[in-house]
């Protein structure tokens, strides 16, 4: 397994964030015919906050960002990027697993959306996510919280 690790993110990070956005998204972005190049790194530095906010480090350099962030019903998973060139080798999928559970221990429901097509909705899939609704762009995920481990007696 590849040595991985989050930390809160802070407002420096916001650079490579946003141009890390603008790499993966783009082969999605451009198969939905939608791909901006200045549109794709605005709706990030619009929308970027810290406080909610990890950055994904491997072996101690960036290598992506998550953010999960408190909504009335729900928390949003939202900006979850990772570098091309790490995807495959399971740090996505520990990084979710790590955020969920801690939605889990607070009985908190997830909600995001992923580009219609993306290969990432089948690893949202894997995770217990379930389509809720869909427009020619996004398709609206829910994740409800699971259920605690049974105690022992």
């Amino acid at each position: 397994m590849v040595d991985w690790d989050i930390r809160p993110a802070t407002r420096a990070d916001l650079e490579p964030v946003v141009e890390l956005r603008a790499v993966v998204m783009r082969p999605d972005l451009e198969r939905l015919g939608r791909y901006d190049e200045h549109r794709v790194r605005q709706r990030l530095r619009d929308r970027f906050e810290p406080a909610h906010t990890w950055i994904i480090e491997v072996d101690g350099a960036f290598a992506g960002c998550v953010a999960l962030r408190p909504a009335e019903d729900a928390h949003w998973l939202e900006h979850f990027l990772l570098d091309p060139r790490l995807q495959g080798r399971g740090i996505g999928s520990a990084v979710l697993r790590e955020l969920l559970g801690r939605c889990d221990r607070a009985g908190v429901p997830v909600r995001l959306n992923v580009l219609q097509g993306s290969p990432a909705r089948r690893l949202y899939e894997r995770f217990g996510f379930e389509p809720q609704s869909e427009d020619p762009v996004d398709v609206f995920m829910l994740r409800a919280p699971a259920p605690a481990p049974a105690r022992k007696p």
